[in-house]
């Protein structure tokens, strides 16, 4: 799911001896942009590292594994699926359930998937419920089990941050030590920019803009290491019959989520990790979300949230320091 919510900010020109190399294009229906420090173009390499998860995660590739998953003709998975996998059971456990990718038919039936069908109604929802549960799989040897055939599962909520973890891999076996992979907004960097200085990461201002053309900054950050991801639903939402419908979807109760939050940004050291959590914490609400938080050292998390009709901004400690300005 997700996101053009953080957006990247480098700034050209390189210092003398030593070259910056940058590498563009489309991908996953969003696009990326990477910098890094090195002699050697690797555009095409990167480009074959992102579109592994595209072989195996994507809903939209009817030939990858998680499609015929979906479609019961096959239960076999491949490394990155169960990379996934492994990530995706640990933060449902974390989480009591927000974070859950079997949400795929619930997906679909908001018109968020890749299927389109009529607008849902309570008793639809209902029985979709019945096969929403990431306690309904097993991997076992490699396979993965199913415990009804109804069961879709949707990896869009985290298979763009392993996409990111993957360019930014590839990189690091290059022995690259500086460089920023940003895919739709997703985030992880290394070391520093071409100017001398952490990598310049901005977190949006949440505004219901589907179009992003007043986009403003709620803050800039500077990192030399980790990922960064927000999800938020001010960019993909839809109104029907007056009432305006968020994609991301409560999987406990099956409706898209209503909390105080209007956006949560996840600094982890993997963007497949700070990408699900993200996700995790729109459901859960603020209170919630800062329990994980502070329980869980590997994360930090800011949240821009309402409070009696007031923008609001909670942010853990360790990455308040981080802020270099500030929006106006």
């Amino acid at each position: 799911m997700k996101n053009y919510w953080i957006i990247f900010l480098f700034l050209g020109g390189c210092h003398q001896g030593e070259i910056y190399r940058y590498a563009e294009g489309k991908i996953y229906g969003t696009y990326y942009h990477i910098s890094y420090a090195g002699t050697d173009d690797l555009q095409a390499e990167l480009q074959e590292q992102m579109e592994l998860v595209n072989a195996s995660l994507s809903m939209f590739n009817s030939r990858s594994v998680i499609s015929a998953i979906n479609r019961n003709e096959s239960d076999s998975t491949d490394r990155l699926f169960r990379r996934m996998f492994q990530m995706a059971l640990k933060i449902n456990e974390v989480t009591a359930g927000a974070f859950d990718i079997t949400v795929g038919p619930l997906v679909n039936a908001w018109g968020f998937g890749f299927k389109r069908t009529a607008f849902p109604d309570s008793l639809r929802i209902d029985s979709i419920l019945r096969f929403v549960g990431m306690n309904k799989l097993e991997l076992k040897d490699n396979r993965l089990l199913k415990q009804f055939p109804e069961i879709t599962l949707d990896a869009s909520s985290i298979a763009k941050g392993l996409g990111v973890d993957l360019a930014a891999e590839y990189l690091e076996s290059q022995g690259i030590e500086n460089y920023m992979v940003e895919i739709g907004g997703e985030v992880r960097v290394k070391g520093i920019s071409s100017k001398k200085r952490p990598w310049r990461i901005g977190i949006d201002r949440p505004e219901d803009d589907v179009t992003a053309a007043d986009q403003q900054l709620q803050m800039i950050l500077g990192l030399t290491s980790g990922a960064l991801a927000t999800s938020g639903n001010y960019r993909n939402f839809y109104i029907h019959e007056g009432k305006k419908y968020a994609h991301t979807l409560n999987p406990k109760t099956g409706y898209p989520v209503q909390t105080e939050v209007l956006s949560a940004s996840v600094y982890a050291a993997s963007c497949m990790e700070a990408d699900a959590y993200a996700t995790a914490f729109m459901v859960l609400g603020l209170q919630q979300a800062k329990e994980i938080i502070e329980t869980q050292p590997q994360l930090e998390g800011c949240f821009i949230y309402l409070e009696n009709g007031k923008i609001k901004t909670w942010i853990s400690a360790p990455l308040q320091e981080k802020i270099i300005q500030e929006g106006r």
